[in-house]
């Protein structure tokens, strides 16, 4: 039967006889409109709007029959209109239906588009504050670490210091991302599924609220580390699900720059950590214990405010509670008009995910990650952006970078103030991505960045070879440093959170999130308990060469593997990640790379790029360049 929704997990296909066929024709046909485009093999990379091709007629009464079967009947006439806005968006200023406020709204949308309203904004940015508690006991725990190792016998320098001492440190510090990898993240989904996306973050803050005042009255390392493994456990939820919540509630055109508050927020807890170590380094033998209980301090408003946010409107819809999705996305759209617009746009595109997806537990979501092909490449795509976050280099000095100035000859005062300098151009650099991120995409700004990094991490490294006793040795060290937060910032902190979040269909963002976020902080984890013995054992030059030559590696994965997602519908992703991976690479390295070879190395101008991605009827970025073209 055409209307039968497949349980993938449960037939006998393999993944590669999902894989054949680029049209799902019966599909197509059954809902009025041409040949649908495969969901798990999109050979011809074509990119379409599920509505497009539908007759007037056979649209409303679909929109009729709809609206009958979510209880949304008074609001037939509305979504009607906005189901005719969203099958060609481009030709909204021919819908008779529309009134003026109506076209002027959606106009807005292109013309201004951060005319936004508050619930939107408020929803984002408090999220987002929980972030914060990451950024900021990333740093208390860097300043702490020059003090509690002494005060619990375990000292990683000086007078006693050994190699065990040395991963004890490493150990404690990588506690959090420890328990967030192998557990705070793949509780996300159940959490999710039975308390929503404000219920998880709300549990989630608890934990990030009572662990980090906890670990300011540890008496011995073994308590310290408990109470980072129960910060590890808020961690991984609330990393797994604040990005889900921000991309759900969020409209394409502006979707990457209010996501990527989480590594604003982020940094601002860096920078805010760094100056609670500033500000309580000559207080005494308890100084340490403040570094690290003042994480709790953004925590607080996350749990008192999060239940004042709309719930995400994609997540009612997986519940069938179409009448609170409405209701919630009146909240996030500036009219009546563009929440039943959206409303119904999502729900035909989560009807094509659906006939490839059906139905699924935890367990078999999370085999699915592997054998479904759309789902499969978005599961690629997420592994190589969260784990070039760790290849880069980043955190050796966001956990280490008391300790690495140390090395360089800076004592205690100076190297937190050093500290303090590079947390806070993490900060003010992470603010250009805000319009970056989706003005150049996601992808570009990784490719552009990379290289970047790599050589100023490269620099760094080699400038430890100058002699101490120069005056130019610590001072070239931190400008290297700086230079590298300064490329990192708008490049690769914001992207891999905020395009994990993109990448997966509904039915799978729980657990996909889940996966992108264990891997990122498994590595974190990794990187956090092997560094101290790196640096005893490479010394700081060989440590720092060694991460300039993972982000050349890192680069090469981007460029084959990762796909660009900006100013796309979380629904229409479908069909970027339904072009087989074999597809994307080979684009890459025979087509975009010689095309940029000619273009900037051999200067020459006329040099033209054939696109990759062909578009099959209107979709909503055709409306941003409809208007702008009019303005």
């Amino acid at each position: 039967m055409a209307d039968e929704k497949p349980n993938i997990a449960q037939t006998d296909k393999s993944s590669d006889e999902y894989d054949k066929g680029g049209y799902d024709g019966a599909v197509g046909a059954e809902r009025g409109r041409q040949e649908s485009v495969s969901l798990n093999r999109n050979v011809t990379a074509r990119i379409q709007n599920p509505l497009a091709g539908i007759p007037r007629a056979t649209l409303f009464k679909n929109v009729e029959d709809f609206a009958t079967e979510a209880g949304l009947s008074e609001h037939t006439a509305l979504l009607q209109k906005g189901a005719l806005v969203a099958q060609d968006p481009p030709a909204f200023e021919q819908v008779e239906l529309l009134d003026e406020v109506e076209k002027d709204a959606l106009r807005n949308e292109v013309l201004h588009k951060w005319r936004q309203p508050w619930s939107l904004y408020f929803t984002v940015i408090l999220c987002s504050i929980g972030a914060a508690v990451q950024g900021w006991d990333q740093t208390g725990s860097n300043g702490a670490n020059l003090s509690w190792p002494k005060d619990f016998g375990v000292p990683d320098t000086g007078d006693g210091a050994s190699d065990y001492n040395t991963w004890i440190v490493g150990v404690v510090n990588a506690g959090p991302y420890i328990a967030s990898a192998g557990f705070g993240c793949w509780i996300s989904d159940p959490l999710n599924y039975y308390f929503g996306r404000r219920g998880t973050i709300f549990f989630s803050a608890i934990f990030c609220l009572f662990s980090v005042i906890g670990s300011g009255f540890s008496q011995n390392w073994q308590q310290l580390f408990m109470t980072r493994i129960l910060l590890g456990i808020g961690m991984g939820s609330k990393a797994s699900t604040v990005p889900i919540y921000a991309a759900e509630n969020c409209p394409a055109a502006i979707r990457g720059g209010l996501v990527m508050s989480w590594q604003m927020w982020t940094a601002f807890g860096i920078f805010l950590g760094f100056c609670a170590n500033l500000a309580v380094y000559d207080v005494g033998p308890i100084a340490w214990r403040l570094q690290l209980g003042s994480a709790f301090i953004p925590a607080v408003p996350l749990v008192i405010g999060v239940y004042f946010c709309p719930e995400s409107p994609r997540w009612y819809l997986k519940k069938g509670q179409y009448q609170k999705a409405f209701q919630s996305l009146c909240r996030l759209r500036n009219t009546p008009l563009q929440a039943a617009r959206d409303l119904y746009y999502i729900h035909a595109q989560l009807t094509e995910e659906a006939d490839i997806i059906g139905k699924s537990n935890y367990v078999t979501r999370f085999i699915e990650l592997f054998t479904i092909p759309r789902v499969r490449r978005a599961t690629l795509a997420s592994f190589v952006v969260m784990l070039a976050q760790q290849m880069c280099g980043i955190n050796i000095i966001a956990f280490y970078s008391s300790t690495v100035f140390k090395e360089a000859g800076a004592g205690d005062l100076q190297a937190l103030l050093a500290s303090f300098g590079f947390g806070l151009v993490n900060f003010v650099f992470a603010w250009p991505a805000v319009w970056t991120i989706d003005t150049y995409g996601r992808r570009a700004l990784l490719i552009f960045t990379f290289p970047n990094m790599a050589w100023t991490l490269l620099a760094a490294g080699l400038c430890f070879i100058i002699p101490e006793e120069n005056r130019a040795h610590l001072g070239l060290i931190a400008f290297f440093i700086f230079l590298f937060a300064a490329f990192y910032s708008p490049g690769e902190g914001p992207v891999p959170f905020t395009y994990s979040a993109e990448v997966f269909p509904l039915s799978h963002r729980e657990v996909g999130m889940s996966w992108a976020v264990a891997t990122c902080l498994f590595w974190a984890a990794v990187l956090s308990i092997t560094f101290p013995r790196l640096l005893r054992a490479f010394h700081p030059v060989g440590a720092f060469c060694f991460y300039a030559g993972l982000n050349v590696t890192a680069l090469a994965l981007i460029f084959l593997f990762v796909p660009e997602t900006k100013q796309r519908t979380l629904e229409e992703l479908d069909y970027v990640f339904a072009v087989p991976t074999r597809t994307h690479a080979s684009y890459q390295l025979f087509k975009a790379l010689p095309w940029w070879f000619n273009r900037y190395v051999r200067r020459r101008k006329g040099a033209r790029l054939e696109p990759l991605y062909q578009f099959d009827g209107a979709t909503a970025h055709d409306q941003v360049v409809a208007v702008k073209g009019k303005a």
